[in-house]
């Protein structure tokens, strides 16, 4: 037993001499360095910790983010839906517009107004709109054959290369609109009856005077002659006064046409010009900016105007001066009839275009009335402006009609 523990103990002598012994420093940097390795260690393990936790503070917040932006999907699917249900049911036809000119969506009733649809182009719905005689309307037929008055108007869609068309349904307005003024008309000739019925008398018995003249007594020739004349004046006055208050009483436009402004303004000098050389009074038409188009009745236009025309005519002395001229203004095209004539008083003024006023012994009473009539029939309207001495300007406004005759043209011009 003593060999062994003799023998182990000499090869664990021999090792102890192999093995290099480790120098202070060097064992000082290598405890350094398990520090170092430590604390390295320790503060991979804390960052990681604060990692770990952001990472379920983000995760926490991700969470929440999600949860606004699956509740603000919600409520803007509620809200386009019921955009969509309101766009759906709404009473007026809306298209929208890309900047293209192409149909990006509309509502049913658009569809049935005009044929507008998604991804149709705007032009050919627009195409099948007849302008009306009213600013910003249009006649058109929808989808069953049903003639239609719309209003037709847009906006742009901010910060979008689109706009929005709005199509309103003014058939029925329109309607009402004419029976109120045929009411009105009504209410006018029943006002008037007895006023009429005098107009009617007094003609009627000078007439009646002079046939009883040449029936009852012999006379001679010449003398036969100038009452049957006098007798045959009276008869056309009577003449003109049942044509005026019919006309009157209808005040409705019996056809539509496009009427060259310039060609107007021609045949009114051609029809008025005698009645001015009559009378000693120049006529003056100035036709240099007379361009353009109106849309209406050119008889009922035409008449309203030499009505206008031939009061100026007699409302001037020898040596007088009646100017015809047109005008933009704003969306209408202005027909001004001014003379050099007495001028009128403001309170005969404010009775103008009553029915069967008139301060002439041989007047009617019913021309002005009739020229206003025709003027708001064809959506327009007729102003005065006159003072004693200083003669007076009657103006004719009329709607404008756009050169292609497009909505898009009107709103274009119009803006």
């Amino acid at each position: 037993m003593a060999e062994p523990a003799a023998a182990t103990a000499a090869v664990t002598a021999a090792t102890a001499a192999d093995t290099p012994r480790i120098a202070p420093d060097e064992a000082a940097r290598l405890a350094e360095a398990f520090r170092l390795f430590n604390a390295a260690s320790a503060e991979l393990s804390e960052a990681y910790g604060t990692l770990e936790r952001q990472v379920a503070s983000l995760t926490e917040e991700l969470a929440a983010a999600n949860g606004e932006l699956r509740r603000q999907y919600e409520q803007k699917a509620r809200l386009t839906d019921r955009l969509t249900t309101l766009l759906n049911q709404l009473p007026a036809g809306v298209v929208v517009v890309d900047g293209a000119g192409e149909i990006e969506q509309s509502n049913p009733v658009a569809f049935d107004m005009v044929g507008a649809r998604a991804g149709q182009s705007w032009s050919s719905c627009a195409g099948r709109l007849v302008q009306a005689d009213a600013p910003a309307e249009w006649d058109c037929t929808d989808s069953e054959g049903a003639h239609r008055r719309l209003s037709v108007s847009e906006a742009p869609l901010t910060g979008e290369n689109a706009r929005i068309v709005l199509l309103h349904d003014m058939t029925r307005q329109h309607a009402l609109k004419i029976a109120a003024a045929r009411n009105e008309r009504l209410a006018a000739m029943g006002e008037m009856a007895a006023s009429l019925a005098h107009q009617l008398r007094t003609p009627l018995a000078a007439a009646t005077l002079y046939v009883g003249t040449l029936i009852g007594r012999e006379l001679p020739p010449a003398d036969m002659r100038s009452i049957a004349s006098r007798a045959q004046d009276r008869l056309r006055h009577l003449e003109r006064l049942i044509r005026d208050t019919l006309m009157f009483a209808r005040g409705e436009v019996l056809g539509r046409e496009a009427i060259d402004v310039a060609g107007l303004l021609e045949e009114l000098r051609h029809t008025v010009e005698p009645v001015a050389r009559a009378a000693g009074v120049e006529l003056i038409v100035d036709d240099a900016s007379a361009t353009g188009t109106v849309s209406g009745d050119r008889k009922a236009i035409a008449s309203a105007l030499v009505s206008l025309l031939e009061n100026a005519v007699q409302a001037c002395s020898a040596g007088g001066e009646v100017g015809l001229s047109v005008g933009l203004d704003g969306n209408r095209l202005g027909f001004a009839v001014r003379d050099t004539g007495r001028g009128i008083a403001p309170e005969i003024q404010e009775r103008l275009f009553e029915p069967f006023f008139t301060t002439r012994d041989e007047g009617t009473g019913l021309g002005l009335a009739i020229a206003r009539g025709v003027a708001r029939v064809h959506g327009g309207d007729i102003e005065c402006v006159s003072a004693p001495g200083a003669g007076s300007q009657f103006t004719l406004r009329l709607p404008i009609t756009a050169g292609s005759g497009t909505p898009e043209d009107v709103l274009e011009k119009l803006q």
